[in-house]
C-alpha cells in the first residue's frame, strides 16, 4: 500500500503541475471560449427529444443572393419552449433569439439562429454514464438556416422588428461568415461567470449561446457598413453565476485518469449527480436541498469549460437571471488614405 504522504505528495506534485500550465496560457480574464478546426461528428448517446433545425440547414449554411439584392433584417425574439410553455417564461424574461432576412428581388423570408442539438439541460449538466468514469458531454449548440419566418411565433409573444436594410453582397459576406463561425464554434455554454453583479465587475468566463451568436452577427453586419436601428430597448437573457477568482482543475483525462485525484473526480462526480435528468420527484427535491447546500452554504460550483473543469468560489447573489440592454452596434467606419 502507498504510504498517505506519497499519495499527498503526488496530489501537491500533479496540482501544481496543472497549476504552471494555467499561469503561462491562461492567466486573462475572461477565459477565450476555445474555436476548433471543424465540428465533431455527434455521439449516437446523445439524442434530442425535439430534433434540432428539423425544416431547414442543420449545418448553417446560408444559400447566396444577387449581390444588388436588397435584404431587410428582423430582430427576432420569443419566450424560450414557447411551443411547450407559452408565454410562461417570457414573463421571467427567459428569452431566445434570433434574426431574420427578407429578400427584395426573390420575395423570399429567411430565419437563422443558433441553439443546443440537445435541448439546454444537456448543455448545462452532463450525464453519469456507468461505463464511462467522467461526466459524459451532449453540449454542442450549432447554427440553424431555414426559408420562412413564423410571423405569429415571434411576434406574439415577443419581438419581431426590422432594424435595417443591407445589400445582397454584404448579406453573402456574412454567410461566408457564418459558416466558419458555425464550423469552429462548437459547443453551447449557460453561465456567464461574474465576480459580482456591480458593472466593473471582472468577467471570468462568457455564455457561448443564441443571443451571443446574435451579437456577433450583429457586429459582423456593422462591420461590413450596415447601420442598424431599433425603435425599442434591446433587451437579452443573461444567466449569471457569481464567484472569486475560478480555479483551473484539469481536463477529463488529468482528473479522471490520475489516481492521485480521485477525491476530486468523486466530488465533481457527486456535484453533477444534483441535476441529474429524470429524477423522480421525491429524488428532485432531496437534490435541490443538496444543490443548494454545495452552492450556497459550501459555495462549490464546478463549471466545464472549454472541455475542462474549473471551481468556482461562490459568492453572493450565486446565480442571478437578468434582462439587460446590449444595444445594437455601430456600423464600422473606413478611413481611406488619400494618396
Amino acid at each position: 500500500m502507498i504510504p498517505t504522504v506519497v499519495v499527498l505528495y503526488l496530489n501537491v506534485v500533479i496540482l501544481l503541475h496543472v497549476a504552471a500550465s494555467f499561469d503561462d496560457n491562461k492567466s486573462k480574464w475572461p477565459v477565450p471560449y476555445r474555436r476548433f478546426d471543424r465540428r465533431p461528428d455527434v455521439d449516437p448517446f446523445c439524442e434530442a427529444i425535439y430534433p434540432f433545425c428539423p425544416t431547414g440547414d442543420r449545418d448553417g449554411r446560408v444559400p447566396d443572393v444577387r449581390n444588388s439584392d436588397v435584404i431587410s433584417v428582423y430582430r427576432l425574439q420569443t419566450p424560450v419552449w414557447e411551443f411547450k410553455y407559452g408565454s410562461l417564461l417570457g414573463k421571467m424574461h427567459i428569452m431566445h433569439d434570433a434574426i431574420g432576412f427578407s429578400s427584395s428581388e426573390m420575395g423570399v423570408n429567411y430565419t437563422m439562429e443558433w441553439y443546443e442539438l440537445f435541448q439546454l439541460g444537456n448543455c448545462t449538466f452532463p450525464h453519469l454514464r456507468p461505463d464511462v468514469y467522467a461526466p459524459f458531454w451532449c453540449n454542442q449548440g450549432a447554427a440553424c438556416f431555414f426559408e420562412g419566418i413564423d410571423d405569429m411565433h415571434w411576434s406574439q409573444n415577443g419581438t419581431l422588428e426590422k432594424i435595417g436594410e443591407i445589400t445582397g453582397g454584404q448579406f453573402n459576406e456574412m454567410a461566408r461568415w457564418v459558416q466558419n463561425d458555425n464550423e469552429t464554434g462548437i459547443y453551447y455554454e449557460t453561465w456567464t461567470v461574474r465576480s459580482d453583479p456591480s458593472p466593473n465587475a471582472t468577467v471570468w468566463f462568457e455564455s457561448y449561446d443564441c443571443s451571443q451568436f446574435v451579437h456577433r452577427t450583429y457586429r459582423k453586419l456593422s462591420q461590413l457598413g450596415a447601420k442598424l436601428s431599433s425603435q425599442t430597448q434591446t433587451n437579452y437573457t443573461k444567466i449569471y453565476l457569481y464567484s472569486g477568482e475560478p480555479t483551473y482543475l484539469g481536463n477529463d483525462s488529468a482528473i479522471f485518469g490520475q489516481p492521485a485525484l480521485k477525491n476530486l473526480a468523486t466530488d465533481i462526480r457527486k456535484f453533477y449527480n444534483l441535476f441529474r435528468p429524470h429524477q423522480s420527484f421525491f429524488d428532485l427535491a432531496f437534490s435541490l436541498l443538496e444543490a443548494y447546500k454545495t452552492v450556497v452554504l459550501d459555495k462549490d460550483f464546478y463549471l466545464y469549460y472549454n472541455f475542462e473543469y474549473w471551481h468556482l468560489p461562490m459568492k453572493p447573489p450565486y446565480i442571478q437571471i437578468t434582462y439587460e440592454e446590449v444595444p445594437l452596434p455601430s456600423p464600422v467606419k473606413t478611413h481611406h488614405k488619400i494618396k
